[in-house]
């Protein structure tokens, strides 16, 4: 059997989730890892998997020969300039969210994207679990009519540390582009304007870096359906992945998922253990899911199930939103373009 060939760039955790992921799949053969600090510790660990080449020099791996595929696990402010050496190489691209931080450099990457004739799957990688694909299906299939209303609610456990929030882009472009692409996703149809509200309720070192921990993002649909996104960077009880879908014909919704379906049922009430503790628990699925999409896609040129497009939407309602906090008011796609 043909396989894909890849080569990996970054080698932190989200790096290393893709490596054993592709490690497991008949299909896929990872050749190299990259990252800046690459030494001893990560040699170990390609090398317990069989992993030949590991570089601190991202080059050295696009050009290899060898690789079909590269995967950009790298910080965001590299990877425009990765995919775009990466598709002048002739290699496709995988590329975690988002593509950037600025359209216009994103419009840029997917341009060489084009030219080269080559695949970019962006790393929505909601799109693939489990609850919210079945959703998905539901509404395409039409079984709830038109959809109306959407309601999308996403709170981490926990707030992220200020090192991480210096460089996340915020509370839109780093937390909410999940939802923002969800929104699209569940709909089928694209944004049109957005109105968002925020504060810092939760951690005030957040406020003193210039960004949110607690946000609420009305969309408006070219279809004229409606959504209400809300945003916590904290939730008390644990990891709150909630979307729900109002049409025409009815209503479907995705709950969260539990450790377990026990429900304990006593003189002191009704209870269940808290949500999957954070992404990689709730997604794991997703990760494994989406990458097998992908070396499906390359392997048998079959069209990508989230393209450079979808990343460029959702990193335009991000800043839409950003704006709409600074301004008050709602802003419309339209005037980013």
């Amino acid at each position: 059997m043909k396989k894909v060939r890849v080569g990996i760039i970054g080698a932190g955790r989200i790096g290393k989730i893709h490596a054993d992921n592709l490690l497991r799949m008949a299909e896929a053969e990872v050749v190299a890892i990259s990252d800046l600090f690459a030494g001893d510790e990560l040699q170990a660990w390609a090398g317990e998997r069989g992993i030949g080449l590991v570089t601190t020099d991202s080059s050295e791996l696009i050009r290899h020969p060898d690789i079909d595929a590269v995967f950009i696990c790298s910080s965001t402010d590299t990877h425009v300039p990765l995919i775009v050496q990466a598709a002048e190489a002739g290699k496709h691209v995988f590329c975690e969210k988002p593509v950037s931080m600025d359209a216009d450099r994103t419009r840029e990457a997917l341009q060489a994207v084009r030219k080269a004739g080559v695949k970019l799957q962006i790393g929505f990688n909601r799109r693939f679990d489990h609850n919210f694909k079945r959703l998905r299906e539901l509404v395409a299939q039409g079984r709830i009519g038109e959809p109306h209303i959407v309601k999308i609610t996403s709170r981490d456990p926990n707030p992220p540390s200020p090192e991480y929030v210096k460089v996340s882009g915020g509370i839109f472009m780093d937390m909410a582009i999940h939802d923002f692409d969800m929104a699209r996703y569940v709909t089928g149809s694209e944004v049109e304007s957005v109105f968002a509200q925020g504060a810092v309720l939760v951690d005030p070192a957040i406020a003193e870096l210039g960004d949110l921990d607690t946000a609420i993002t009305t969309l408006t649909f070219a279809s004229g359906a409606l959504a209400v996104i809300d945003n916590s960077r904290r939730a008390a009880y644990g990891y709150d992945q909630r979307v729900e879908v109002f049409g025409s014909k009815g209503a479907v919704s995705a709950d969260n998922d539990y450790p377990n379906t026990v429900v304990v049922s006593d003189e002191d009430g009704v209870g269940r253990d808290k949500p999957l503790h954070f992404f990689l628990e709730r997604y794991n699925e997703a990760y494994v899911e989406e990458t097998k999409m992908f070396i499906d896609s390359v392997l048998h040129d079959r069209p990508l199930p989230v393209e450079g497009f979808d990343g460029l939407q959702a990193e335009l309602i991000a800043l839409a939103a950003k704006q709409s906090v600074k301004l008050g008011k709602p802003v419309k796609l339209s005037e980013l373009a």
